[in-house]
């Protein structure tokens, strides 16, 4: 495989790297809001889960924050490793660049 094509395919990767840490920061954002609207709904008030395509009433929020706070916990976990590669890419892209521009 040529220098050319391993830069193009590390470009790629990283565009496909970005797209998926924007995808997952908006995830991690919604879920912070959605904990937080659970935390600050007033108990007197009930409280709904969609589950399909239905509403079901929530009888323990308290599990229902801990659910929240471990889907924000393991994508935040994954956002981390796409970090990191991500950093490892770019250090490849610099390598590569270097090499092609002689």
């Amino acid at each position: 495989m040529s220098d050319m094509e391993q830069f193009q395919i590390v470009v790629s990767e990283i565009q496909s790297i970005r797209q998926q840490m924007a995808s997952l920061n908006a995830q991690i954002l919604e879920l912070k809001a959605t904990s937080e609207a659970v935390s600050n709904q007033p108990k007197e008030l009930a409280l709904h889960q969609q589950l399909g395509g239905v509403l079901i009433e929530v009888a323990d929020r308290e599990a229902l924050v801990k659910v929240l706070e471990s889907d924000i916990n393991t994508l935040s976990e994954h956002l981390t490793r796409l970090q990191s590669r991500e950093g490892d890419l770019i250090d490849s892209y610099e390598e590569l660049k270097k090499v092609l521009e002689g």
